[in-house]
């Protein structure tokens, strides 16, 4: 637990506090307060990446088949985390969930409790080290066949482009066809201009720093896999239903072939 900081800002813990969540300290609600204060519709971006979570998952499980899923930066429990979501549909659905945040550690437990058919497990390891997740994931997933790769607000803290590329293609070319990639990320682009000034205040007031990305960008993280309809969308939009409104977080779901 020497990792743990109460006297900085971190982003699982501030997510917790845009969601609606306990499971964060002062030092958190401030900087959330204040990025709210700059960019207003930060916790709707928040809300609609939960949502994106439950909408694609429930696809993967119940109309694609998956009943494997490798959740990398899963942050802080919730209400409806990824085993939850899958395992109503699939009570057999493996579940790994990776994260290196201490915090989350600390509550680890709280993910570990899925469907009696099923299994959730979790494993402390870094985004940046895609083969240290696939080796600790490999004792509970079959990589022979296909796994869902979900990596919802995570690759903007690989700050390089470059890096964040290869750890998806790492990812995915360790797994089988058939498999998937669920992805969003935050973007300047969809009406999020005004997040640039909120951005740099989070950079300089908390941990760990933030890139936004454009579309271009977002899109080579799916080269060589197949989109699913609708494609790149804001991730509120993707299969949102009619009137779904639009945030500044992309979100896609593509097929390896």
């Amino acid at each position: 637990m020497d990792r743990m900081r109460t006297d900085i800002a971190h982003n699982a813990r501030v997510w917790n506090y845009w969601l609606g969540g306990k499971d964060n300290y002062p030092v958190d609600r401030a900087v959330g307060d204040q990025v709210t204060g700059m960019y207003p519709s930060i916790g709707e971006v928040a809300c609609a990446d939960r949502e994106f979570l439950k909408r694609s998952v429930s696809h993967l499980a119940a109309d694609a088949g998956a009943h494997q899923f490798l959740d990398i930066g899963t942050g802080l429990p919730t209400a409806d985390n990824t085993h939850e979501v899958a395992q109503r549909i699939a009570p057999d659905a493996r579940v790994v969930y990776v994260d290196n945040d201490p915090i989350v550690l600390a509550h680890a437990r709280a993910l570990l409790t899925g469907a009696p058919g099923g299994v959730t497990e979790y494993i402390d390891a870094d985004a940046h080290a895609p083969g240290d997740i696939l080796r600790a994931a490999a004792a509970t997933l079959d990589l022979g066949q296909p796994v869902a790769v979900m990596m919802l607000g995570i690759l903007n803290f690989v700050q390089d482009t470059g890096k964040a590329r290869s750890v998806v293609r790492e990812l995915m070319d360790a797994v089988a066809s058939g498999s998937h990639l669920v992805l969003t990320h935050p973007t300047l682009e969809l009406g999020g201009e005004g997040n640039a000034e909120a951005m740099r205040f989070w950079n300089e007031n908390a941990t760990p720093p933030i890139v936004a990305r454009g579309r271009a960008e977002f899109a080579s993280f799916f080269e060589g896999l197949e989109l699913l309809e609708p494609g790149i969308v804001s991730c509120a939009r993707w299969r949102g239903g009619e009137g779904a409104p639009e945030v500044a977080q992309f979100g896609a779901v593509a097929r390896k072939p």
